[in-house]
């Protein structure tokens, strides 16, 4: 069933777990990660993202994915990532996204209050749901620059300018594979939760450990990014077969079985199976 980021979140943040987006560029694995979450009876969050649409053109994938999701017997939320432009962010919801991230966290902070609010506003008349970012969640391994890091005063400021319903902060993940181990600031984390009852997002969430995720859930996190994982473990998949010489069919089947069980282990570390 097709539903927004509320009809997930609030409950995660309420009952202590977290819900798991999976950005999904094709339909393979978009069919893996809805099985997964039917089969574990887990709430799940799936889309893509602006930087991810030359590999996969908004227009085209986003009717299979709306598809897909109402046909679920587990609530799904179709949410475009890290929406760098207004005009993107308006396709997406005119293309029946449910949820959109408005990401201006590069800009000046007044142009990303005014720009988001602007998103919120459109997409709640709409019926979807907005998440934002405050601070910079890292594009290449980790730099520890605390000052890029969410503030407890940016947060709260934030959130009451603009109206969110989900934000992304910034405490020392970064996007993609890490090179160094991520320096979590779990006081920040703990001490933003205590401050704000918006529901909070962790970006960059491929390649942290089991313990990082139980922390960051325990501190208050409700709904965690991941693809770079979902992008290996097709890959290694992949050179399986071609190792084995299997044929093309083949080698598909087994790289969604293989992503299939990869977004398993992440929903069962979220705790969020069996909350469908």
């Amino acid at each position: 069933m097709l539903v927004n980021l509320n009809e997930v979140l609030k409950p995660a943040q309420k009952r202590g777990y977290a819900v798991g987006l999976f950005n999904t560029t094709d339909s393979d694995m978009l069919e893996a990660a809805i099985d997964a979450a039917e089969e574990e009876r887990s709430p799940i969050i799936v889309g893509t993202a602006e930087v991810l649409l030359p590999y996969g053109e908004l227009s085209l994938i986003a009717p299979g994915i709306i598809a897909a999701a109402k046909r679920a017997t587990v609530p799904v939320v179709v949410h475009f990532d890290h929406g760098l432009s207004f005009d993107r962010c308006m396709e997406a919801l005119k293309l029946g996204f449910s949820s959109v991230m408005f990401d201006g966290s590069l800009g000046k902070p007044e142009d990303n209050i005014a720009a988001t609010r602007e998103v919120v506003r459109i997409a709640h008349a709409m019926g979807a749901t907005v998440e934002a970012e405050i601070g910079h969640v890292g594009n290449v391994g980790v730099t520890g620059d605390a000052d890029r890091y969410t503030t407890v005063e940016e947060a709260v400021n934030f959130a009451d300018a603009t109206g969110i319903d989900a934000l992304a902060i910034a405490i020392g993940t970064a996007h993609g594979a890490y090179k160094t181990k991520p320096k979590l600031d779990l006081e920040r984390l703990s001490e933003i939760r205590a401050a704000l009852d918006v529901p909070l997002v962790l970006h960059g969430g491929s390649g942290l450990s089991d313990n990082d995720f139980r922390d960051t859930i325990k501190r208050g996190i409700a709904k965690i990014n991941i693809f770079t994982d979902l992008c290996l473990a097709g890959t290694r998949a992949m050179a399986e077969g071609f190792e084995a010489g299997e044929d093309y069919l083949t080698i598909r089947n087994h790289k969604m079985s293989v992503i299939k069980e990869e977004v398993i282990k992440k929903i069962r570390l979220f705790g969020s199976c069996g909350k469908a």
